[in-house]
């Protein structure tokens, strides 16, 4: 018989968690009442109670959110984290995300999910229908949607409500204002759509010089007029282009980048594209591991040493066979499917002393990619039965896990290991 005390007035917030962690896994082993009546009314409590501890975890997952602390621990995104180490699916992690950014904007919602007289569906409805309206818009349909949850109206009907002020806002609109600092690195390119009430979408975003390089490099030849009689303007132009190769109707376009040797040595030393857009030494390695990017190598005097092609990074057969290989990401809990992955030599690339070979290959989305070549001491590389490489990551030094697969400081996982309760949990996640 296990007792718990605790003072709810003085005790932490992990002291809490700990004691609700402990009163579910009791409950969870409780059969439940065989009266119909007594579950009913049961059910309503603990639904009620379940609400209340989803607007702390709502805080929890914003400041997560907020801080980047996943990022440490190898996942490029909140969701990611919800997804892999919460075991949430796709369509429950991204409604916390938007009910835990969104509940700081909205005081009469975060106030009654927290004492329990707005339920969960209501109250991510309202955030979902506010999150991209300003502030004073924000507050009236906060107003509007929750005068109509009061009049009976269930979350479903609340939750078209919702969308036709998000539309009406959006097609009023148009588009946001796209960021005024344009030096945030690669991680700040961003695209938005919202849909339009016909069913159409607008579409807002903003990318970096080296993105911004490979997208016209890739439409900028099929914007042309396709001749005297072609009235289109540009912008007519662009989508069409960008229509045919979402229709995969083009050809691979290459994006030259041109460095000196001592950068892909390691040494701080910035490439730049074609058009003189200087490139970060990182990215300028990163993207020599691309397939489909030439590098051109430049000794002494800025003297060309070699021309690179895509077949002395990974050849067109290579790739075929590791996208049969890897279904999606070699890391473990990412989703990301092989085919979008780029290909990533295992025991890292350097000049001269790492050869393009099938069996030290693997695929990599681009965020991990770049995430396991700035923290190598955080990513555990294993093989499966299959022969294909595993790669898992690891938290940060001298931080240990939670209780869902903590392991002492300094020690870390075997992924190997079956009996190790981390990898159960994590596979099954």
């Amino acid at each position: 018989m296990h007792s718990i005390v605790a003072d709810l007035e003085t005790a932490s917030t992990a002291e809490l968690v700990e004691a609700v962690a402990a009163i579910a896994t009791h409950l969870a082993h409780r059969p439940a009442p065989d009266s119909g009546a007594t579950c009913m009314e049961l059910a309503e409590d603990l639904a009620r109670a379940f609400d209340q501890g989803e607007s702390a975890l709502a805080a929890m997952i914003a400041t997560v959110d907020r801080t980047g602390e996943m990022k440490h621990w190898g996942f490029p995104s909140t969701q990611a984290w919800l997804r892999c180490r919460l075991g949430m699916r796709e369509g429950r992690a991204k409604e916390r995300i938007t009910l835990a950014r969104q509940l700081p904007r909205l005081e009469r919602v975060s106030k009654d999910l927290a004492t329990g007289d707005l339920s969960l569906g209501y109250a991510a409805t309202v955030a979902d229908a506010v999150q991209r309206l300003n502030d004073e818009d924000c507050a009236a349909a906060e107003d509007i949607l929750l005068n109509a949850a009061n009049d009976g109206l269930s979350a479903g009907k609340v939750a078209r409500l919702g969308r036709k002020i998000h539309d009406l806002v959006a097609e009023q609109n148009g588009t946001e204002k796209a960021p005024e600092d344009v030096k945030r690195g690669y991680e700040r390119s961003w695209l938005t759509l919202s849909r339009s009430l016909d069913g159409g979408s607008y579409v807002n975003g903003w990318l970096n010089p080296e993105d911004t390089a490979i997208l016209d490099g890739v439409l900028g030849p099929l914007t042309k007029p396709a001749g005297a009689d072609d009235r289109r303007d540009l912008g007519e132009r662009t989508a069409a282009a960008l229509t045919t190769v979402l229709s995969q109707g083009h050809k691979d376009t290459r994006v030259t980048v041109i460095a000196n040797l001592e950068t892909l040595m390691g040494e701080d030393v910035p490439g730049w594209l074609r058009d003189g857009t200087p490139i970060p030494a990182g990215q300028v390695r990163r993207l020599a591991l691309t397939a489909g990017v030439s590098p051109l190598l430049l000794g002494p005097g800025n003297v060309p040493l070699y021309l690179g092609h895509t077949t002395r990074i990974a050849t067109p057969g290579q790739r075929r066979v590791l996208e049969t290989q890897y279904d999606t990401c070699a890391v473990r809990g990412c989703e990301v499917p092989g085919f979008l992955c780029e290909v990533d030599h295992v025991d890292g690339w350097a000049l001269g002393n790492s050869p393009t070979d099938i069996n030290k290959l693997a695929l990599c989305c681009g965020w991990h990619n770049r995430w396991k070549h700035t923290h190598p001491d955080q990513i555990n590389i294993s093989k499966n039965q299959a022969g294909q490489y595993v790669y898992q990551t690891l938290p940060p030094d001298g931080t240990t896990r939670s209780r869902r697969g903590r392991w002492p400081t300094g020690q870390t996982p075997d992924p190997g290991d079956s009996d190790n309760p981390w990898n159960d949990h994590h596979l099954a996640a």
